[in-house]
């Protein structure tokens, strides 16, 4: 493969080779404070936070946390929605000198607790809610975890929403146990403590503990240390001169918890003292009417929520004018997806790609210059990719042809969490080893075929089911689509499509998608079978998800046989 072909096709205002200085994380908050103090931080469904506020609140969660026993490198959960508390408690104990610990709300309680062991957190952070709450007491209960530090929701809230949530959702708030391991948020805030100095070698000292499947499906602790965060930041940074210090606004709907919210709408926002206007979950009609009205110029959204937007019936009733840079990740883009929201809103959608080990952003499109469709742009600044050979993973491809995308840069993990083996088997001599199967071209833009683990092996030919998915995105009738592999006694395996249709576009039947696919894909892959649904399953953050449906197919099978 020709030595960084991608260098040439750099934007003019942007150096591949330019300095990224490895930094703590919590310093860009002491930055944004220190220049921007009355900048709005944080607007949470209308009550404002400056800066100021949220450093201060920021120092003394960080004293609290010193107080309750937290060290240097110890694991603090944070089991939080996105919600003011969210980025007080992030900063807070990336300040105090613990290693953050991401967990989903959704997740189920043998989930939390499976992560809570592995990673060894001390203390959690979380709402007074009964999806989240009641899932620690075992932990407690064990001395698995020695503090639980509760938010009220409701303190978050602009009166009188505050007390008509309080009053109306009475059932979504859990009782708090009257227990010493049970301790207010507020009380970790007048702790009365003074917030001691912790001395961090930011290349070293692990900032974020961030679970993934990885390429095993098995969940691992993606060591990310402060340099790899910061770093990932400053490149998603770089992307974009035109961004304005003090000036943005960063539409926040994507989950914190995230990796890719994580580094794009919050620690991107707060090294550029954006106002970040927070959303704690997706409703369509509720994030276009923000759009509307508070006039968000940074969006990061992942292809569901891009689609949405799409199909909304009312959709010429907002104005979304205001943005300006919209960053699409989390799942392939599909063309038809982008062109009709940059149609819509005038603003342009890049497609970027990443992975937990890589904090996560490697490869985006750029801003100003070529986007080639399906591609998923250039590597970042500071950043190689190499593709090499599925069999022989020493050995790189020529350009244009398929292979495994690995990755060097500053941005890949330290390794995972107590997972030697693991370790080495996904970082071999400097490279991260992706487990996805891809291309680069001349121009050094790269192309993302599938998932390694993804591929359909039919009858000795391997079948990608993104190349399916995109041809059947082309039918103006489908709005979703999942293609996984089934079992097949000729082939091995062979496509299934799951489809969701457009409303009013239920007469769509098997025959027809097929007519048109015959004629965009090869006899081989063309999907065996076709299911209709009226939805999809989706991940927390609205990336269509495969296992379900695999799980779906394997149990089905299996009764077929007994």
């Amino acid at each position: 493969m020709t030595d960084k072909p991608w260098i040439a096709s750099y934007p003019e205002d942007i150096q591949w080779d330019q300095e990224i200085l490895p930094e703590l994380v919590h310093v860009a908050m002491d930055r944004a404070v220190a220049a921007y103090p009355t900048r709005s931080c944080i607007d949470f469904l209308g009550r404002k936070y400056s800066y100021a506020e949220i450093g201060a609140l920021v120092d003394q969660a960080a004293a609290g946390l010193q107080a309750l026993g937290v060290k240097k490198g110890d694991r603090v959960g944070v089991f939080l929605p996105n919600t003011p508390f969210f980025v007080i408690s992030y900063y807070g104990a990336l300040k105090a000198g613990a290693v953050v610990v991401n967990f989903n709300p959704l997740y189920s309680q043998p989930e939390v607790e499976r992560q809570t062991r592995d990673s060894g957190c001390r203390v959690m952070i979380t709402l007074d809610m009964t999806l989240m709450l009641p899932k620690l007491a075992g932990l407690v209960a064990s001395g698995d975890l020695e503090k639980v530090v509760v938010c009220k929701f409701t303190d978050a809230l602009p009166f009188p929403k505050g007390l008509l949530f309080s009053l109306l959702k009475r059932s979504s708030l859990a009782k708090v146990p009257n227990a010493p391991a049970y301790v207010p948020f507020d009380a970790l805030l007048k702790s009365g403590t003074v917030l001691r100095s912790v001395a961090l070698n930011p290349r070293e000292d692990l900032a974020v503990l961030q679970y993934t499947g990885g390429t095993t499906g098995i969940p691992k602790g993606a060591m990310l240390t402060h340099a790899n965060v910061s770093a990932n930041r400053s490149q998603v940074r770089s992307w974009d001169p035109r961004l304005i210090d003090g000036e943005e606004r960063m539409l926040s709907v994507l989950p914190f918890f995230h990796v890719f919210a994580m580094t794009v709408a919050m620690n991107l926002a707060v090294a550029i003292a954006a106002e970040m206007i927070l959303l704690p979950r997706f409703e369509l009609q509720d994030l276009l009417r923000v759009i509307d009205r508070k006039k968000p110029t940074l969006f990061p959204a992942v292809p569901t929520i891009f689609n949405a937007i799409n199909s909304h019936p009312d959709i010429a009733r907002y104005d979304l004018s205001s943005l300006n840079f919209c960053i699409s990740g989390g799942a392939p883009l599909p063309l038809e997806v982008k062109q009709a929201f940059e149609a819509r809103t005038g603003c342009r959608v890049v497609e970027g790609y990443g992975l937990s080990e890589a904090s996560p952003v490697v490869t985006c499109n750029p801003v100003f210059g070529l986007n080639k469709p399906n591609s998923i742009g250039l590597p970042f600044v500071g950043t190689e990719v190499e593709v090499r050979d599925l069999e022989d993973s020493r050995t790189c491809v020529p350009l244009g042809e398929n292979g495994e995308i690995c990755i060097k840069g500053p941005q890949v993990m330290k390794g995972y969490w107590q997972k030697n083996d693991a370790t080495a088997a996904t970082l071999r001599d400097g490279w991260l080893h992706t487990g996805d199967v891809g291309y680069m071209d001349e121009d050094g833009y790269v192309f993302l075929v599938d998932r390694i683990k993804d591929v359909i092996l039919c009858g000795g030919y391997k079948v990608y089911p993104r190349i399916v998915e995109e041809a059947l995105y082309e039918h103006p009738d489908v709005v979703e689509v999942t293609v996984i592999g089934i079992p097949d006694s000729y082939r091995g395996q062979s496509p299934k499509a799951f489809v969701k249709l457009r409303d009013g576009h239920q007469g769509t039947d098997a025959e027809t998608l097929l007519a048109f696919l015959s004629a965009r894909l090869s006899p081989i892959e063309l999907p065996r079978e076709v299911e209709f649904r009226d939805s999809l399953p989706k991940t927390m953050i609205g990336k269509l998800s495969k296992k379900e449906l695999i799980a779906e197919e394997a149990a089905k099978r299996a009764n077929d046989h007994t």
